[in-house]
C-alpha cells in the first residue's frame, strides 16, 4: 500500500509552476472545456471582494481567458457579502433561490451541491471565500491538470497553513481527525497533504455523480467517494504555496470534527445509525453549562438524480 501511495505521489503531485498560464490557455482552447469558479460565502465581506477581483484580473482577461464564469453563492449572509462580491464583478446567487422545491439547510456542502445547478462549466473549481492575501494560483494551479491531462478528474490544492505566526500549525481538524481516519480506513488517500482544504476542482461529469454531505463533512465525503468512483490515479494535488484565512475557535472545530467523523462513519457502514449530537461546555454564571448541537449527517443525492438538473442539461 505504501508503495502505491508513493507511486501516486510521484505521478500525481505537482507544483503550480509546472503548468505556466500560456500552456493552460492553449490547452483550454484546444480542448474546448469551460471553467466555472464557485465561492461559497457566509458573512465574508472583508475578503470576498479581493478574491473576486484577483480572479477577474488574472484569469478572466482577453489575454488569459482561463475562467469563464465566477459565481458567489451567498448562504444567508447578514453583512455586505453579496454587495461586495457583486461590485467586484461576480455573479451572486442566493442559496435559497436555487432549487426552491427542496428547502435549503445550513451548511457548506449544501451550497456546493446547489452550485451545480447555476453553473455551466465542464470543470468546476471551488474556492473558500475567507482567504487572505489571495493569489490566482489557487485557481490556475488546480484547474491546470484537468485541462492538460484527460486522465485526471479531481484535484486538491496543497499548501502551507500557518496558525498566526506558527508555520504549519493550521489545519488542526485535519491532523487530529481527518488524517488518522484516512490513513486507517482509506490508506490510498494518505498522500493528500490537505484532504479537508476548501480549494479543489473537478470535472462536472464526476461531481454530478457524487452525493454531497450538507455540512463540514463535504470535503472528506467527496474525496472518499471520488476515490471509489474513478480510482486513485484520477485524483491529484497541486502545491499552490501558502493559505491564510480566519481560524475557527476550538468549539467550532469540535463541531467540524464530529461532522467529519460522522461522514466517515456513514461511508464505512451504510446501515441505519442514530443521528448523533455533540455536547460542548461553556463557563456561565452557574459554572460549566452544556451546549448541545446536532451533527451534520444529511447528504444530498447525486445531482444526476435531480429532475431540474437533468432538464437543464438537456436544454
Amino acid at each position: 500500500m505504501l508503495e502505491e501511495v508513493e507511486r501516486w505521489l510521484s505521478r500525481r503531485s505537482w507544483s503550480v509552476e509546472d503548468r505556466p498560464l500560456p500552456e493552460l490557455v492553449a490547452a483550454k482552447r484546444a480542448s474546448g472545456a469551460t471553467v466555472s469558479v464557485v465561492l461559497p460565502a457566509l458573512d465574508e465581506e472583508e475578503t470576498v471582494g479581493e478574491i473576486v477581483a484577483e480572479i477577474r484580473r488574472a484569469l478572466m482577461t482577453e489575454r488569459v481567458p482561463l475562467v469563464d464564469e465566477l459565481v458567489v453563492i451567498d448562504s444567508g449572509s447578514t453583512d455586505r457579502t453579496a454587495e461586495v462580491a457583486r461590485a467586484a464583478g461576480a455573479r451572486v446567487v442566493h442559496r435559497d433561490a436555487i432549487l426552491p422545491r427542496i428547502p435549503a439547510v445550513p451548511g457548506k456542502g449544501e451550497v456546493l451541491w446547489r452550485s451545480l445547478l447555476v453553473t455551466g462549466g465542464d470543470i468546476v473549481c471551488f474556492v473558500d471565500a475567507d482567504l487572505k492575501e489571495f493569489c490566482a494560483d489557487f485557481v490556475s494551479g488546480i484547474v491546470g491538470p484537468l485541462l492538460t491531462d484527460p486522465g485526471v478528474d479531481f484535484v486538491k490544492a496543497m499548501y502551507d497553513r500557518p496558525l498566526g505566526t506558527a508555520a504549519g500549525q493550521g489545519g488542526r481538524v485535519t491532523e487530529l481527525v481527518a488524517r488518522p481516519l484516512l490513513n486507517l480506513h482509506w490508506p490510498l488517500l494518505a498522500g493528500f497533504v490537505q484532504p479537508l482544504g476548501g480549494e479543489y476542482a473537478a470535472r462536472r461529469s464526476l461531481l454530478e455523480r457524487l452525493p454531497f454531505p450538507v455540512g463540514y463533512g463535504v470535503e472528506l465525503g467527496l474525496l472518499v467517494d471520488a476515490l471509489h468512483t474513478v480510482g486513485l490515479d484520477a485524483l491529484a494535488q497541486v502545491d499552490v504555496g501558502v493559505r491564510k484565512h480566519r481560524h475557527q475557535d476550538g468549539q467550532a472545530l469540535g463541531r467540524m470534527a464530529a461532522a467529519i467523523y460522522r461522514t466517515a462513519q456513514l461511508r464505512l457502514a451504510r446501515g441505519h445509525l442514530v443521528r448523533p449530537v455533540l455536547t460542548q461546555f461553556e463557563r456561565g454564571e452557574q459554572g460549566f453549562e452544556p451546549r448541545t448541537h446536532d451533527v451534520d449527517t444529511e447528504e444530498r443525492p447525486p445531482m444526476t438524480e435531480i429532475a431540474e438538473y437533468a432538464e437543464r442539461r438537456v436544454a
